[in-house]
């Protein structure tokens, strides 16, 4: 994974009140393998950023050949 990568919550992470399946976007890598994910609305207002480890992350795809 890597900047500007479009992600999903693995899991729940309660302390930031953000839910499993939530959408984001990698904004900065702390260090390897712990990234800092933005979390926008559908009209690209921010409301949450939280450093999430790589594990708890699924990348998404918009086309096949990233995904292959």
């Amino acid at each position: 994974m890597k900047i500007l990568d479009t992600v999903a919550l693995r899991c729940d992470l309660p302390e930031q009140g953000l839910p499993t399946g939530l959408v984001g976007v990698i904004v900065e890598e702390w260090q390897p393998g712990i990234f800092e994910v933005e979390f926008a609305d559908l009209n690209g207002h921010t409301y949450a950023f939280a450093a999430v480890a790589a594990k708890d992350l699924l990348p998404l795809h918009h086309s096949l050949g990233k995904a292959a």
